[in-house]
């Protein structure tokens, strides 16, 4: 079966923003692009339905921790994987699980097997090694699985950052061994992507972009960024990164982030982007609109009958207001986490269609630079 392919269609000459199209068994994937983050198999508060129709979604996330806990492989494997469990028919893009057995530190042990963890749900110990992680991916049905690695955290020392991803790239030969030995369960093609590491030390970086990229997968990302380092180093390792990986295959920055982060990033060559603040601060009560950000807690807003944002055109944004949506919030009732789930989800996946659209047109670093200071506003 043919693998994941890459076509790069566009780039700004103003920037290294580029915008290409990604094709996966099942469908295409235009690029900037901004992955929603379904941790149990579901993003937050949001059907599948609202996914396609409202925020038009192109590929979703799935959590290899979270879904090898609850439901399990074997519920996943009964159904036929994630995609016919959850009914989502587009590409899905699962993560290792390194990210939350990084997050884990208080209760987890890491040797050169892999990671020893307790699950957050009832303590139980688990064990994930390369091989693991990719049998449970494979169980999964992801059409983008990541490699496992060890995500340092911010700050770390270089003798321990060295140390860190010395261990991912042994992690990652094992898990190409492994992946290339075995085939997918379901009939379709599944790509495995190589992680970068190398905390905030620019050298370490540039071999660690140098080592994966001899894997010559169909795709690399780039981790353990946005993990509490300054945001001007973040952009300085990413656009150093984006340097010294292929230009060929697609790049994912993890993690990240706001919508000015994603637009800078873009500019560096980003071209997938995935983070669960949407969603996480939509339930919070912060609203990213095309005119700013809103806190749609605040009184000003008691009596504020204007969409909750026009700018995007047709959809739940124009048809709630907000004082409706804050009088729901404060009612803590569900419908709100919906509304502003949904709403800032289609704002993220509009940013990146206008990202593409100002890429096509040769003006991509004009427009961000005018349109930052304008996201970035609170009102």
């Amino acid at each position: 079966m043919p693998a994941l392919s890459f076509e790069l269609t566009h780039t700004d000459p103003q920037s290294s923003a580029r915008a290409g199209r990604i094709q996966t068994d099942h469908g295409a994937i235009d690029t900037p692009i901004f992955m929603p983050v379904g941790t149990v198999g579901s993003v937050k508060a949001v059907t599948q339905q609202q996914l396609k129709d409202d925020i038009k979604a192109e590929i979703i996330l799935g959590n290899t921790y979270h879904l090898y806990l609850r439901p399990g492989t074997e519920v996943l494997e009964a159904a036929g994987g994630l995609h016919r469990f959850n009914g989502w028919d587009r590409p899905i893009l699962t993560d290792s699980g390194g990210y939350q057995v990084f997050s884990l530190a208080g209760t987890r042990k890491l040797t050169e097997e892999g990671a020893l963890f307790q699950s957050h749900i009832d303590g139980a110990k688990h064990m994930f090694s390369a091989e693991k992680v990719m049998d449970i991916q494979r169980s999964i049905g992801g059409d983008i699985i990541m490699a496992f690695d060890e995500c340092p955290p911010y700050p770390s020392d270089y003798s321990y950052a060295r140390k860190s991803m010395d261990l991912t790239h042994r992690w990652l030969d094992r898990c190409f061994n492994y992946f290339n030995a075995g085939e997918g369960k379901y009939g379709y093609t599944q790509n495995l992507f190589p992680i970068v590491q190398g905390s905030s030390f620019p050298e370490l970086r540039k071999a660690s972009c140098e080592y994966i990229s001899s894997k010559e997968a169909t795709g690399n990302a780039i981790g353990g960024l946005s993990v509490g380092e300054p945001e001007e180093m973040m952009y300085e390792l990413t656009a150093l990164c984006c340097e010294h990986l292929p230009a060929s295959k697609p790049r994912y920055l993890m993690g990240v982030g706001t919508p000015w982060n994603i637009l800078e990033c873009i500019s560096y060559g980003i071209d997938m982007f995935d983070c669960v603040m949407p969603t996480r601060n939509g339930r919070n009560g912060m609203l990213f609109t095309t005119n700013g950000v809103i806190n749609i807690d605040n009184k000003k807003w008691e009596k504020d009958f204007s969409p909750i944002d026009e700018g995007m055109g047709a959809g739940m944004s124009t048809y709630y207001t907000k004082a409706y949506l804050r009088h729901l919030m404060k009612a803590k009732e569900l419908l709100a986490l919906t509304i502003a789930s949904v709403h800032n989800l289609q704002f993220y996946l509009w940013l990146v269609k206008q990202a593409r659209q100002h890429i096509v047109a040769g003006d991509y670093n004009s427009w961000k630079n005018a349109i930052i200071p304008v996201l970035k506003t609170r009102l």
